[in-house]
């Protein structure tokens, strides 16, 4: 068995349950043994998994989103000269997951009128793709506070900033 199953097996008896109450976590110095990357890698999978559901909910995927945010000088865009689909799939290569299809949301985007496309292949948003992403945006507060629940703005930041030491310690350029 190897150190993630160890742990797996470990924590699954110890692990509460939504009935159980919180004082079956396992203790500081149990935690302090177990692997960071199994972790990380677990709370991402559940973090994006509860936001796309969420999103899904509302008719969008995450990267149309994403492509939404890049087009709008409202967001993340310097100016309003588009982006062809290799350049949004550039943008957002550090995020982008397997199965990611960039070309196949930017066609969604295109036939909701939330872009244009021009002969050259650039990507604008227009209005209504700005109204859009504005209403997708007012979802996060809410989302955020649910992921967030039971954890105060110190401690939540605090594992920020040993995650962040934890990447600098094994030589992370994004830190």
């Amino acid at each position: 068995m190897d150190t993630t199953q160890q742990s797996d097996a470990r924590l699954a008896t110890t692990r509460p349950t939504d009935s159980e109450p919180t004082d079956s976590e396992p203790s500081d110095s149990e935690l302090a043994t177990e692997p960071v990357a199994y972790w990380t890698g677990v709370a991402y999978q559940d973090v994006i998994r509860f936001i796309r559901q969420r999103q899904a909910e509302l008719g969008f995927t995450q990267p149309q989103y994403w492509i939404l945010r890049h087009l709008s000088t409202e967001d993340l865009a310097a100016d309003d000269g588009g982006m062809t689909v290799p350049e949004l799939t550039g943008a957002m290569t550090s995020y982008l997951r397997p199965e990611d299809d960039i070309a196949g949301d930017a066609e969604a985007v295109l036939e909701r009128g939330w872009v244009t496309r021009d002969a050259a292949g650039r990507l604008r948003i227009t209005a209504a793709g700005d109204r859009a992403r504005a209403e997708l945006k007012s979802h996060a507060p809410q989302w955020r506070a649910e992921i967030h629940a039971g954890i105060d703005d110190a401690d939540y930041a605090t594992t920020v900033r040993v995650l962040r030491r934890m990447m600098r310690n094994v030589g992370s350029a994004l830190v």
